[in-house]
């Protein structure tokens, strides 16, 4: 199972950016997809972005659509989150995952991801 580990939280002050990293022990399988969620407190995981591992097609949720930008450097096999324009509704922790070989992972529901990292506190204030 690939190990994941993610980076690069903090605080931030609303409408400035940063970017996440998540550093994967191996490559994910090319036919599916690396992504991001994250989790506010008392709310379920929310689907944030995924990439296709093969051909870098990228998905997004409305909420961050034109704000966040998901990237991956296959060499380094580190998977990025560029957050733009943060609102306090952003803070959570978020969380890097790899989808499952047969899974519908587009649909961004967390059961189809195996592999997490321990995720990473962001916090925005306003």
């Amino acid at each position: 199972q690939i190990q994941l580990v993610e980076s690069g939280g903090g605080l931030v002050q609303a409408g400035t950016s940063l970017k996440l990293s998540c550093a994967a022990s191996g490559r994910p399988d090319t036919g599916t997809a690396t992504a991001w969620f994250r989790t506010q407190p008392g709310k379920d995981r929310e689907f944030v972005s995924a990439i296709k591992w093969n051909d870098a097609t990228t998905y997004y949720p409305n909420s961050v659509k034109g704000r966040f930008s998901i990237s991956r450097d296959n060499a380094k096999n580190t998977l990025y989150l560029q957050m733009n324009s943060l609102k306090p509704e952003d803070t959570a922790v978020y969380y890097c995952a790899t989808a499952n070989g047969g899974s519908r992972w587009w649909i961004g529901d967390p059961a189809d991801f195996g592999s997490w990292g321990q995720g990473t506190q962001v916090t925005v204030s306003s």
